[in-house]
């Protein structure tokens, strides 16, 4: 199938070689919770036929074009009874049904193109199905939102193929017709894994204040008054030099310590997140076929290595 990304949307087309195929795939799609605005239903028909799927008709080109404006309750009806209206040479049902209502004749697979390039698709996949369309296959799309997959998976279940794996689908389906008979298709169950990103936890980083002492041991000056005394020999002073309480005045000087704080910056702190790669593995169980032969009377059967050999053979 392919996809292409519209922002988170996801867009899957598939091609079917057989109609009922291509229908009984979209009832799998909304038993499985996909709505019927997001699927889409194109198949080739002819100008002005009355088309009938389970009991119910419904008129060509006319009555198609006639009740556009209804495009929804249109693809409500086709999917629900199985009603497909005919837009020109176009059967078509869901979204893309509204881009092509208003189409007739060739230019209804024109709108085809527009719609799917307008989905994201690139031009030449979009001519792509437009000519697989012309060619008498249908064309189923899934507008999967996230659920891309899912929708894959189912899409190839019911043996839907797209532009990268044409020929290799081209080739099985030439084979079962070389060998004629019954084709038994065998299904296996698919794992696909999903990331999605999940918080596990969270860091917070933050301040806080601490109080703690210090001290700093800081030289400081003080002045002190030294008294020195000398005798004096033989020296003569006259009763005139004796004064009553004659005193000196020194003055005495010390450096006093004053404390200041001043706050300053001595470590930055950097937080961020890088991501880390690892590998985790993942696993669950799935369910696979197997064709099993079993005789009855005697018969010969050729080409399985798992049944036992005739001994007439």
């Amino acid at each position: 199938m392919t996809t292409t990304s519209a922002g988170n949307r996801s867009v899957v087309v598939g091609v079917f070689e057989d109609r009922q195929r291509a229908q009984n795939c979209v009832e799998e799609l909304r038993r499985t919770g996909f709505r019927e605005n997001q699927i889409s239903f194109l198949s080739k028909g002819q100008q002005g036929e009355i088309h009938e799927e389970g009991g119910k008709t419904l008129a060509g080109a006319g009555t198609g074009a006639a009740v556009g404006a209804g495009a929804a309750a249109l693809a409500s009806l086709g999917m629900t009874f199985g009603i497909i209206p005919v837009i020109g040479p176009v059967l078509a049902v869901g979204p893309l049904a509204a881009a092509l209502l208003s189409a007739v004749g060739g230019a209804a697979a024109g709108g085809l193109v527009g719609s799917l390039v307008g989905w994201g698709l690139p031009e030449e996949e979009a001519k792509y199905y437009e000519g697989e369309l012309h060619g008498g296959r249908t064309l189923v799309t899934v507008q999967a939102e996230g659920r891309y997959d899912e929708a894959y998976a189912i899409l190839r279940r019911f043996g839907a193929y797209d532009m990268s794996n044409r020929t290799a689908m081209q080739a099985t389906a030439g084979t079962a017709r070389t060998q004629g008979g019954t084709t038994v298709q065998v299904h296996e169950e698919e794992l696909h894994a999903h990331k999605q990103p999940v918080q596990t936890g969270e860091v917070r980083v933050h301040k806080e204040v601490i109080t703690e002492h210090k001290t700093l041991d800081v030289p400081v000056q003080r002045e002190e008054v030294v008294v020195e005394r000398h005798p004096v020999a033989g020296g003569r002073a006259s009763s005139a030099d004796i004064h009553a309480g004659e005193e000196i005045r020194i003055p005495v000087k010390e450096e006093r310590v004053h404390v200041e704080k001043t706050p300053v910056v001595t470590e930055e702190v950097s937080v961020g997140k890088r991501t880390v790669q690892e590998s985790e593995t993942v696993g669950g169980t799935v369910r696979k076929e197997k064709v099993h032969v079993e005789k009855e009377g005697d018969v010969s059967v050729r080409g399985d290595t798992n049944a036992p050999r005739n001994p007439k053979q």
